[in-house]
């Protein structure tokens, strides 16, 4: 195994830039090396994939991606880290480095790194994207949630993030970790937990669990989806009160939009019991109540 992945050489690479890791960044590095091969085999790349790495570290998983992949678009935000990781980087050819943000907000992708993702994937015939990073765990939310708004979102996204995140993208109806981050990922994908990881595993250490977890998108799920927009937004304003009851919720999201009496029509008309909670409700009952809202808004 390379011994690039080690905890032994990250401490020496560290120490001899002078640097340290910036937890305010969420840098925490996998050092068990089964586990950086379990993400990679996971993950599945061909050479037909466009890869997005976001965090590229001092490297060592982009080298191993770019053996695989057509192209490795990899962003990193710590200029000592991009510096860092250059120095094994400069020579791969297929490697993409970009030091900036790879969010511009919270809710929308940086445009420089979708430009470049485009750029890669227009480079070959039958070109895709998949993610494939661990994570920096203060913005997993957001680049899940935004990937998933494109209108070509990755085909994968296979991820280290914590494990109350993991829970949350996988949760089914009526559980305590449901939310609208849950039915935004299950609409269009297939998500799975494979396997659970202590903060032993980091360097340095994490204060919780975290998880691998491959999420594959299906066309057939999101093309259910007649407005992606209205609907992320509708979700999100559907679980803003999550233990209110579902119709004054409703009622809250349509104010000034629709009246009390066509909220009450609506739930009727799909057989909805007002005292719900949306976290009640699955992912294709919130489908329905979208559309059905959306269509008595005139969209």
């Amino acid at each position: 195994m390379p011994e690039n992945r080690s905890l032994s050489f990250l401490i020496r690479r560290f120490r001899a830039a002078g640097i340290e890791p910036q937890r305010r960044l969420g840098q925490n590095f996998l050092i068990d090396l089964n586990l950086h091969d379990l993400l990679i085999r996971t993950a599945g790349l061909t050479p037909d994939d466009v890869v997005l790495e976001v965090g590229t570290g001092t490297g060592a998983l982009t080298v191993v991606m770019a053996q695989q992949a057509a192209a490795v678009v990899t962003v990193e935000l710590d200029p000592a880290l991009f510096a860092l990781a250059s120095e094994q980087l400069h020579d791969v050819t297929n490697v993409h480095r970009l030091h900036t943000d790879v969010l511009a907000n919270k809710n929308r992708l940086n445009p420089a790194v979708l430009e470049a993702i485009q750029q890669q994937i227009d480079a070959g015939a039958g070109r895709r994207l998949k993610l494939v990073a661990n994570l920096p765990y203060n913005i997993a939310t957001p680049i899940i949630t935004n990937l998933l708004t494109l209108d070509r979102p990755p085909v994968g996204m296979t991820v280290t993030i914590q494990k109350e995140l993991a829970d949350r993208i996988v949760a089914a109806p009526g559980t305590k970790d449901y939310s609208a981050l849950s039915i935004w990922v299950q609409s269009q994908c297939r998500a799975e937990i494979i396997r659970v990881m202590p903060p032993s595993v980091f360097w340095p250490r994490p204060k919780v669990d975290s998880a691998i977890v491959q999420i594959e998108l299906d066309e057939s799920l999101r093309g259910r989806i007649a407005d992606r927009a209205f609907f992320h937004s509708f979700v999100r304003a559907m679980f803003f009160h999550r233990r209110k009851f579902l119709r004054s919720v409703l009622v809250s999201a349509v104010k000034d939009r629709l009246d009390k009496p066509a909220v009450d029509e609506i739930l009727q008309r799909l057989g909805l019991d007002g005292t719900l909670r949306a976290e009640q409700l699955d992912v294709a009952t919130m489908l329905s109540l979208a559309d059905a809202v959306h269509a008595q808004l005139g969209g």
